[in-house]
């Protein structure tokens, strides 16, 4: 049976080579991947999957992250970019940073941004809510190395101790390399890969400032009452959902409902002050709200609303768009907005 079987390929194969050489060529040069990513719309992310609070007032309504889809073009992707209206081609060099760093190193600072707009998160909402809160502790973190310190220092070091001296602030740590002359070395306690030691970074001026080529964040971890658990997934990264995690996050410590029974999803930074901080891919993430039916759109008041407004002007969405510029703003804005009513 299978040597009949065997024969039978060979025949048909022998037969239809040609066909068969020719329409292997044609995907593997639609599958050539070219030097473009392309974004091809916008999805959500329900909140309550990722926020989880002890004994946490339940919604009627809904809050959603916007994200936008990326893709790595090849050929294929490419051209069909001219023909579907909605995918947009992007050059790689966009994402290009100075001196080529790494995937690693981008994927850790993107990473990083979650994490920063976490801890915003949590403290705005606490706040506004009138719950407790307080820092456990305070890690700061490399995340970004010039050339020239690159072979001790790497991004995601977490800094200890800078000169002997436990550092809580990136001023600090300026501070300590300020005291010291060009051309000294400075002793950097790190952690790394979760074992600590010790390297050293040679100070350098570069447009009168002494330097020593590296850039920090600061990420904080918090006690709460109540307890608050956050799980994100590893590909997901970057600052534009604090806006809505500090929305979900307040929703669930309070006991009025701010979603009155709508599908609410939205889009924008969220500063230590409470303030809303602008985005990119506005108009994907809006695509993406309307395909997933959402009641309204938060987004940041300025250009990202004016976008928003246009998009959805464009193509006829059904969708009512709210520009908010802090969270008291934001709760403001929601609780004038009536109970939605149920289809019957």
């Amino acid at each position: 049976m299978f040597n009949r079987l065997y024969e039978n390929m060979k025949k048909i194969i022998r037969e239809n080579y040609k066909s068969i050489l020719f329409l292997s060529l044609v995907y593997l040069a639609l599958m050539w991947p070219m030097d473009y990513y392309i974004t091809t719309g916008g999805g959500t992310i329900n909140i309550k999957d990722r926020v989880e609070i002890k004994d946490a007032y339940k919604a009627k309504g809904s809050l959603h992250l916007a994200y936008v889809s990326e893709l790595k073009a090849n050929v294929a992707t490419y051209l069909l970019s001219y023909i579907i209206p909605d995918w947009e081609r992007v050059s790689s060099s966009t994402y290009k940073v100075e001196e080529e760093e790494d995937i690693e190193s981008v994927d850790f600072r993107n990473r990083l941004q979650l994490t920063e707009s976490i801890d915003a998160a949590i403290k705005v909402a606490y706040q506004l809510a009138d719950k407790k809160f307080e820092i456990k502790k305070e890690h700061i973190y490399i995340i970004y190395v010039s050339s020239k310190n690159k072979k001790n220092l790497k991004v995601g070091d977490e800094i200890l101790l800078v000169a002997g001296e436990k550092v809580e602030s990136t001023d600090q740590i300026k501070e300590i390399i300020n005291s010291h002359e060009v051309g000294d070395k400075i002793t950097f306690k790190i952690k790394r890969s979760e074992k600590e030691k010790e390297v050293t970074a040679k100070i350098y001026e570069e447009n009168h400032q002494k330097l020593v080529g590296i850039s920090t964040e600061k990420t904080m971890e918090y006690q709460t009452e109540p307890e608050i658990k956050l799980t994100f997934k590893r590909s997901e990264s970057g600052p534009s959902g604090g806006m809505m995690l500090t929305l979900d996050i307040y929703n669930k410590l309070t006991k009025k409902d701010i979603t009155k029974g709508y599908k609410i999803v939205g889009t924008g930074t969220i500063e230590d002050d409470g303030s809303v901080g602008e985005i990119g891919g506005v108009k994907y993430k809006l695509m993406g709200a309307v395909a997933k039916k959402a009641d309204i759109f938060l987004v940041p008041e300025g250009e990202n609303y004016k976008e928003a407004k246009k998009e959805a002007k464009k193509k006829n969405y059904d969708i009512e768009i709210i520009g908010v510029k802090n969270m008291e703003d934001v709760l403001t804005k929601l609780e004038k907005l009536p109970e939605k009513k149920e289809k019957r």
